[in-house]
């Protein structure tokens, strides 16, 4: 399995701000769902952050989002390992198969493949 990407999430109500302030540090918007916007720097995309007022499908906002090119591998690994599954392993409509799991912190991580 390899991670194509780590993405910190920042739970927030203050989009239009976040985008503005991290604009000032070379970031822009690459995606934008409504409830969740994704900002990229442009010299090197996989560099990410997310601001999120809630996520739509599952019952906890994540901590991170790290993507993997074989989301069922790693849903398998971590589930074997007796790791707490917070949200179960699905397709989602806007184009990610995905699960979170909580770490050893307590902080949830989305894990996802794009499909």
């Amino acid at each position: 399995m390899t991670v194509r990407r780590v993405m910190p999430v920042i739970r927030s109500e203050a989009a239009r701000e976040s985008r503005e302030f991290y604009g000032l540090l070379g970031f822009e918007e690459v995606m934008d769902l409504g409830w969740i916007m994704t900002l990229a720097s442009p010299s090197t995309p996989a560099a990410q952050v997310g601001v999120m007022s809630r996520d739509r499908t599952a019952p906890v906002t994540p901590d991170m989002s790290v993507e993997v090119d074989d989301v069922d591998a790693a849903y398998a690994a971590v589930r074997d390992s007796g790791a707490e599954i917070v949200h179960p392993l699905q397709d989602e409509e806007w184009g990610v198969r995905r699960f979170f799991v909580r770490d050893p912190n307590g902080r949830v991580v989305n894990v996802l493949s794009h499909r």
